[in-house]
């Protein structure tokens, strides 16, 4: 059974809980096990917390995070975040921004004149916002997230035909970079909300350009030594040995589980490596900020939207979408990416947030979560 499948037959149970008062903390965990515990003991599955009020009030795991050795989620493993990461990308420019050293409004070919002559002025805000007017993925290759544009650029995979994103071709990141640099906009910039991968990734190098490290070791010593997040790190090395990873699965055709794990390791608009401890720490740094040389101005800049544009009802502040769930202003993103798919919502006003960690590429990570907004939603009201 399929995690989708999962939670359509949960549903049933969550409309009855609807009707039923607020739940006791024991009845809100066996609420949330009522969800997750029909996830097959043999399958992946999810790790999943609940913070309330800086406590991880629902911190457990479910199905495994190893099929090969039969190893189990337990609330403590290791996830690829995919697109979470952005959020963290985006706090490392603004504490650049915060040093003096990053002008949010000045164009990008200040601080990477390789880059090529887009005919705009493109603002380091905007493409934290994504209204920059830059591409996707599809303007390099296929990948799990659909085909390659006919405006894509001529990449080849090293064995014939068209390159494939994912965990057929590799390149390294300076590779990644020059085919980046080829890459023109997709639109003009400033129109419209244009969620672009591609710019995120620039802003990795935009931060190794200025800072003069890796986003990797600029974000450990300003952002998760900082918070204690000792689990917390952007992987950019595809041989490394990461302790206690979830590792990624898929199924086939056949309906059979196999592996899905990248091989593809630049990092910006994803690559971040981290676990439910660290990221209540990360959740807990928006109440009680720590980071930067003036922490709360910072947090205020990361939840300033960065424009006006909309992805549907929701608007862009640095790495998370902004508006309304439930009654409650809510900051949320989402990750999906091979092997994997995530999900973090904060409600600030209930100082209550969702974490959801699947190491299932067909899982649907947002609907789980808004499967447990039903479940809590007087907890923290």
């Amino acid at each position: 059974m399929t995690i989708i499948r999962i939670l359509k037959c949960a549903s049933l149970a969550l409309a009855l809980a609807l009707a039923q008062p607020a739940f006791s903390q024991g009845n809100f965990s066996t609420q949330l096990d009522a969800i997750f515990e029909t996830i097959p003991p043999d399958a992946p599955g999810c790790n999943v917390g609940v913070v309330e009020r800086g406590v991880l009030v629902h911190k457990k795991g479910y199905g495994l995070a190893n099929i090969e050795l039969d190893v189990p989620l337990t609330g403590n493993e290791m996830h690829r975040m995919a697109s979470v990461s952005k959020q963290f990308t985006a706090m490392a420019v603004l504490l650049l921004v915060q040093d003096g050293e990053i002008d949010l409004d000045a164009d990008i070919h200040r601080y990477l004149p390789e880059l090529p002559d887009y005919g705009s002025k493109v603002t380091v805000n905007a493409m934290l916002g994504h209204f920059s007017g830059m591409g996707d993925y599809d303007l390099i290759g296929s990948s799990y997230e659909g085909p390659r544009s006919r405006k894509a650029v001529d990449l080849r995979s090293a064995a014939g035909g068209e390159f494939r994103l994912g965990n057929e071709d590799y390149l390294t990141i300076s590779e990644f970079y020059d085919v980046v640099k080829t890459v023109p906009l997709a639109l003009k910039p400033e129109r419209k909300f244009r969620y672009s991968n591609l710019a995120y990734f620039l802003l990795s190098m935009l931060v190794e350009e200025v800072s003069g490290e890796s986003l990797r070791a600029f974000a450990d010593r300003r952002i998760f030594k900082p918070l204690g997040m000792h689990s917390t790190f952007f992987s950019d090395q595809p041989t490394e040995i990461v302790k206690h990873r979830a590792y990624g699965y898929k199924r086939n055709r056949d309906g059979v589980y196999v592996n899905d794990m990248t091989n593809l390791f630049w990092v910006g608009d994803g690559g971040l490596h981290t676990n439910l401890d660290d990221m209540l720490k990360w959740d807990q740094n928006f109440y009680h900020p720590q980071v930067g040389s003036k922490p709360a101005e910072l947090i205020a800049m990361m939840n300033q939207p960065n424009s006006d544009h909309r992805a549907g009802k929701w608007r862009y502040a640095n790495g998370q979408f902004v508006g309304e769930s439930r009654g409650l202003t809510a900051y949320s993103h989402d990750g999906g990416w091979l092997g994997t798919s995530t999900f973090y919502r904060r409600y600030p006003a209930a100082e209550t947030s969702l974490i959801v960690m699947c190491n299932d590429a067909g899982a649907d990570s947002e609907l789980i979560a808004q499967a447990m907004d039903v479940v809590m939603q007087d907890k923290g009201r």
